[in-house]
């Protein structure tokens, strides 16, 4: 970036968001940035208990261990996906980011972007004295040991972004037990309050939200943030929502 000009990450931050709504709502939000309608922006959310499979569907229903039945049983919700990667879970307690971006005004390719992605979830471990690393080869994601602490899906169309990562506060690692976490075996999950050190408080998740944000955002070179509670997001997720309902 030269000259110091000002760019700005503006952080939409949503709550709870069911899957679907926020799948709508991010394939809304991709054509308005291709379109030049909003600029680059993140969605900050949890969703209800929820499996997702990435599109490569073949190895990531292998990795899936329960029916749908079954997982519904649990009230956790399965989708299918176009988003790379292979089958992960998401939520209560889980901090969800979904960047809408334009990357070649940041300069990134696709390799690079993922690796920010990476980045951003190591150094928010870090601010909490957490030590993260990226994967071994083969292994997508964020790690502590080998604990599994961040996962990343993403999709990339025409240089614009969408789907994103997620990062494990305190979730219940119980629902994990009923996949192979992004395809690879043998391997745990863990969350930031299990790896923080003795003594060591955590803010409210909010906080830890927003501090993964602001990760994000020095990671990939903005000069700010600019966040966004729900109400100031002109009806967005209710307006997914009212788009799911007519189509039911």
């Amino acid at each position: 970036m030269s000259g110091g000009s000002r760019r700005v990450l503006e952080a939409w931050r949503l709550g709870v968001v069911r899957y679907g709504d926020a799948l709508r709502l991010q394939e809304r939000l991709v054509a308005d940035r291709k379109a030049g309608r909003v600029g680059d922006l993140v969605l900050s959310l949890q969703h209800p208990p929820t499996y997702t499979l990435g599109k490569r569907r073949d190895k990531a229903e292998r990795n899936l261990l329960a029916t749908e039945a079954e997982l519904s049983a649990l009230g956790a919700e399965l989708h299918r996906t176009e988003r790379g990667g292979d089958v992960t879970f998401h939520g209560p307690r889980q901090a969800v980011l979904y960047p809408i971006l334009s990357l070649r005004p940041l300069g990134l390719g696709a390799r690079r972007y993922v690796e920010g992605l990476e980045a951003t979830m190591i150094q928010a471990a870090a601010l909490h004295a957490v030590a993260a690393r990226r994967g071994d080869p083969g292994e997508t994601g964020v790690w502590v040991g080998d604990r599994k602490i961040g996962a990343i899906g993403v999709r990339i169309s025409s240089g614009f972004t969408w789907h994103g990562l997620a990062f494990n506060i305190d979730p219940d690692l119980g629902y994990f037990e009923h996949i192979v976490p992004c395809g690879i075996a043998g391997k745990g999950v863990t969350s930031l309050r299990r790896e923080v050190p003795d003594r060591v408080e955590l803010p409210a998740d909010e906080a830890i939200h927003d501090e993964l944000v602001r990760c994000l955002g020095r990671t990939l070179g903005f000069t700010d943030v600019e966040f966004k509670d729900d109400s100031e997001c002109g009806g967005m997720t209710g307006a997914a929502q009212d788009a799911a309902a007519s189509q039911s």
